[in-house]
């Protein structure tokens, strides 16, 4: 049976906050860009890798390969940039049914991504590490667009005026916890990659010969 690596727990664990904070946000009175960001942390950060650390838990599943990793990694980080164009976004605002089939797209593409990613054999853990900074380059890219912009990219929704504000506060989040998880659990796989690596202490036996 393939043995998991321990950030398996950590994201089970520490993706709880920011279910918590999450959803506290839902209920406030923000604008449709931060609950639309809320939305997008629940899905990609929160769902998806507790689903996959569910699945894997459950069932026994032979070790991946790298190939569908990385494959994962770009599938997800397309998506992500295609769905936050302003031409995808202004027609989804006014499509309730496109937005929905958006966030399924999303979770699906993330829970490829952290179940490639869990499921990586033990020779090729290491390539996990620059698969989570990629992505939380890319988002931490998508997110700094979003709050140094000078104007509003997206025109108005189905129910609100576009709002300068509202899309800075939803970079924010995604600047605060999006890349978060991925960073946390880089570092995470890091240091265990690097202990796992450590001769044990116990002292080596001596043969003694008998001449």
């Amino acid at each position: 049976m393939q043995s998991r690596p321990p950030q398996v727990a950590l994201l089970a664990s520490g993706t709880g906050v920011f279910a918590v904070v999450a959803l506290i946000a839902g209920f406030l009175q923000f604008g449709p860009h931060t609950q639309h960001m809320t939305a997008h942390i629940l899905t990609m950060n929160v769902a998806a890798p507790i689903l996959s650390a569910i699945v894997l838990a459950r069932r026994t599943r032979p070790a991946r390969g790298v190939s569908l990793l990385w494959l994962a990694t770009f599938v997800q980080i397309a998506l992500l940039w295609s769905w936050h164009a302003p031409i995808a976004q202004n027609l989804l605002h006014h499509a309730p049914a496109g937005m929905g089939l958006m966030h399924v797209l999303l979770l699906m593409a993330a829970v490829a991504f952290w179940t490639s990613l869990f499921s990586l054999p033990a020779s090729s853990r290491w390539q996990a590490i620059p698969a989570l900074l990629v992505t939380g380059k890319l988002v931490c890219l998508l997110a700094a667009l979003l709050v140094f912009a000078p104007r509003a990219l997206y025109g108005p929704s189905a129910h609100a005026a576009p709002s300068l504000d509202d899309q800075h506060l939803a970079g924010l989040l995604m600047l605060a916890a999006c890349p978060l998880s991925y960073l946390v659990v880089a570092v995470f796989l890091t240091v265990h990659l690097i202990g796992a690596g450590e001769p044990s202490g116990a002292p080596p036996q001596i043969q003694r010969t008998v001449s």
